[in-house]
Formats: C-alpha cells, sequence, structure tokens
C-alpha cells in the first residue's frame, strides 16, 4: 500500500447514528498511544469461568466502577483496558476468586472528543483511540474547504477525562486558551500541535478579531481587510454608557505561543488626534473592560466553545 493510501485509510471517518464521526484509527499502539478510559465510557468486563461476573458497566462521574460482588467500586480512568484489567483481578483475589481472568473491553468511547468546525469539508465530532496532531484531525474532517481562509483557532477548553502524563503536560493549564496558526505551516509540518480531548478547532473563513466587555455587542469580528481599534467597537454596535475610555487594551498574541502582551490605548486621544488609531491583527481581543487577562481569555473560550452546536446543526444529513 502506498503511503498516501495508508495516511487515507488511518484518517478516514463515518459518521454514525447521532451524526457524530467516530474515527478509523490503526489497532496497533505504542505505549504513548494507547486508549485511557475516561467518564461515561462504557465497557464489557468479563471474568473467565465465571458469567456470574460479566457485565457491561458505565465510567460513573466519580471515575469509577461498580461490580458484581465487590464491596468496594474500582477506580477506571486514566488506565488502559489491561491496567483496569489487572486491578479487577486483584480486587477480586481479596475474598472471592483464587486466580481471576479478566478481560476488559471498551465498546463505547465517549470521553475524549474533540470537535472541527468551520471551513471544512466534514465538521463534526471525532472519538479518536490514540494521540493525534491538529494536521490529522484536519484530514479527518476533510480538510479546509473552498471558503476556508488562511488560519486556524484551537481552542483548549479543558476535559474532565484528560489524563496527564509525565511527558505530556498541558501547555494551557486549567483554563480555557486559544492558539491560531496559519493553516499553511500546519500543513507544511512547520508547527505541530498534539490534541487533548475536548479541543475545538475552527477553520476560518476570514481573519477574526474578538472584542470583549462594555460594547453593546460584545463577540467575534470576521475581517478581510486591515481594520483599526475604533473601527471594531463600531463594528460592535459602540460603547455602553460610563466606559472608561482611558484604558482600552489590546491582548495580543506572541508568535503561536499561548502568552498575550497587552497593549493600553487612550480613545480619548485618539478621537483628538493625539494618538494614532491601531490597526488590529488577526486574533486581537479589544478589551473595553477592567476583567483580568485570564478572565477575559476565558470567557472569549467559552464563547468558542458554545458555538459548537450550532456550528454542527449545520452539518447536513448524508
Amino acid at each position: 500500500m502506498s503511503l498516501s493510501a495508508t495516511t487515507r485509510a488511518q484518517t478516514s471517518s463515518t459518521p454514525d447514528a447521532s451524526g457524530q464521526v467516530a474515527a478509523a484509527l490503526p489497532a496497533r499502539a505504542t505505549k504513548d498511544d494507547r486508549y485511557l478510559i475516561g467518564f461515561q465510557d462504557v465497557m464489557d468486563i468479563q471474568v473467565f469461568r465465571h458469567p456470574e461476573l460479566n457485565l457491561r458497566v458505565t465510567v460513573n462521574p466519580t471515575g469509577v466502577i461498580y461490580l458484581n460482588r465487590l464491596d468496594s467500586p474500582v477506580v477506571a480512568v486514566c488506565k488502559t483496558e489491561r491496567q483496569l484489567a489487572n486491578d479487577i483481578e486483584a480486587a477480586y483475589k481479596v475474598k472471592y476468586l483464587r486466580d481471576p481472568q479478566v478481560n476488559v473491553n471498551i465498546v463505547e468511547q465517549k470521553s475524549q472528543s474533540m470537535a472541527v468546525i468551520g471551513a471544512v469539508e466534514k465538521p463534526g465530532s471525532f472519538f479518536v483511540t490514540r494521540r493525534v496532531h491538529l494536521l490529522e484531525l484536519l484530514a479527518m474532517a476533510g480538510g479546509p474547504n473552498k471558503e476556508a481562509g488562511t488560519r486556524v483557532l484551537v481552542a483548549r477548553t479543558g476535559s474532565s477525562s484528560n489524563c496527564r502524563t509525565a511527558d505530556s503536560g498541558n501547555e494551557a493549564g486549567d483554563d480555557v486558551s486559544l492558539m491560531s496558526y496559519k493553516i499553511r505551516d500546519i500543513q507544511e509540518g512547520k508547527k505541530i500541535l498534539w490534541m487533548q480531548p475536548g479541543d475545538v478547532v475552527s477553520v476560518l473563513d476570514a481573519d477574526i478579531v474578538y472584542v470583549y466587555g462594555n460594547v453593546n455587542e460584545q463577540g467575534e469580528i470576521k475581517v478581510r481587510e486591515p481594520i483599526t481599534l475604533t473601527q471594531a467597537i463600531a463594528s460592535a454596535k459602540g460603547l455602553k454608557a460610563a466606559t472608561k475610555m482611558d484604558r482600552v487594551r489590546i491582548l495580543r498574541q506572541k508568535g503561536d505561543g499561548l502568552d498575550r502582551e497587552e497593549l493600553v490605548f487612550n480613545l480619548k486621544d485618539i478621537d483628538a488626534g493625539k494618538a494614532r488609531d491601531p490597526y488590529l491583527e488577526p486574533n486581537d481581543i479589544v478589551a473595553v473592560s477592567q476583567d483580568s487577562t485570564k478572565s477575559i481569555l476565558i470567557g472569549v473560550g467559552n464563547a468558542f466553545k458554545y458555538s459548537i452546536p450550532t456550528a454542527l446543526g449545520r452539518v447536513p444529513i448524508p
């Protein structure tokens, strides 16, 4: 099989009855690629020669499962199937069975999903069984469509099923964060981002800036040509009454990292011609508010996250 055919086989996907997409991925997995059980995953537990102990069980909100004849629950989250099977065998050995042999099989992976929305061929939610990077996830969504612009945004919203390992880290911490990349850099392998459960990817059909805080219509503004700070505020239907005009901030991303620099402007000076009206850059956040940078990023990230149901509602049903 050619390399291109292999790549297509690894990234193919088909919608299920709910309209969500389960990615067909290679069965072979390395140590780092093995699927870790998460909340709400459904598993079949089979105990050799003891059919009365077999059952299908769902990981509950506290991350444990309850099994027949065991007084205490067994922790399931952040374990592989084999690790959980070993723990169940150890639990049965304590009082009930001499030499139990247990098999665990995940039948529904509900915990570790990622979403792709925007200008792609097949937007949807994807459930994956190994680590994937951004380019692979875009391939599962059919890649950018003809309406796609030049940039892709990733909202790292966090997930209760996100099991951290020593080498995986979480560059975003526990907060919602936004990352912006050029699509060409992703396609050419110049930038590689490993995806995490809960990530939301949006392929933009135009550059976007955000206006947050004391404006009449806060949210994202699609930009197809250069726009200034005052033009962005005008696009947000202007300022609310009693807004402090001497400290309007632009939060600008530094390179491809998560850090943002803060630029402060006085709208009164701009209106009076005493200061220039700055041009905005893609992914800038205009903050007409005294909120902390952290609160602003969380607010923008959550707005991005909550756009998923609307975006997926527009996905045509085959």
